[in-house]
């Protein structure tokens, strides 16, 4: 199991106190996928650029694959254009793989035939896993699912990261989220005057 995907559990289950966009989602996963490869000594960072060491891939086939992705060759990659490059549609793409693996499983959200599907955990050892770092308060985990405005219910105090790099990934995938709710923003306020244009007086 990787951070990527016991953070996709953790804001798909039910403790969220609000539900979590796949954009905001996204962006959190290709942090998550960072901190594992810094914590594998695949990558460093360098004040806020990613530099690739010379370690084997991961085992992982999404993590090899975001291992795969990095830019090895001077200038290195900021931080938060990683985010936004390797975060397209990566909310999707670990789905499907959970999915594949039996890991997430589909229910309707009410009795009826025609009621939405809702995808929810499945009852195994990765979905114990990601809960069981979850209760414990394990920090990183704690600090990636802040970004999505995930916290413990119990207590909003949060174990503090004693990782300089892993702080700087934390902080550029939280400046990365709000960038794009401000995005949001605007796209609905431009949306909502473009509207009140055509309806006229």
């Amino acid at each position: 199991m990787t951070t990527a995907k016991d953070l996709f559990i953790i804001a798909i289950g039910p403790t969220p106190q609000h539900a979590v966009g796949q954009g905001d989602l996204s962006l959190a996963l290709a942090g998550a996928e960072l901190v594992d490869l810094i914590d594998a000594g695949v990558v460093s960072v360098d004040e806020d650029h990613i530099v690739a060491a010379g370690s084997s891939a991961p085992d992982d086939r999404l993590l090899a694959e975001a291992a795969a992705q990095l830019v090895r060759q001077p200038p290195h990659e900021r931080v938060e254009d990683w985010l936004w490059r390797r975060g397209r549609d990566l909310s999707a793409a670990y789905q499907a793989d959970l999915e594949g693996s039996g890991d997430l499983t589909s229910k309707r959200s009410g009795r009826l035939p025609f009621s939405p599907l809702r995808v929810e955990p499945a009852d195994t050892p990765v979905h114990s896993r990601a809960a069981d770092r979850w209760q414990q308060k394990e920090p990183v985990l704690t600090a990636l699912a802040s970004v999505l405005g995930i916290s413990h219910e119990e207590s909003d105090d949060e174990p503090g990261l004693d990782d300089d790099a892993v702080t700087a990934v934390v902080a550029a995938a939280h400046d990365a989220v709000m960038e794009l709710e401000a995005a949001r923003q605007r796209r609905t306020i431009e949306n909502a005057t473009f509207a009140n244009i055509w309806r006229g007086p």
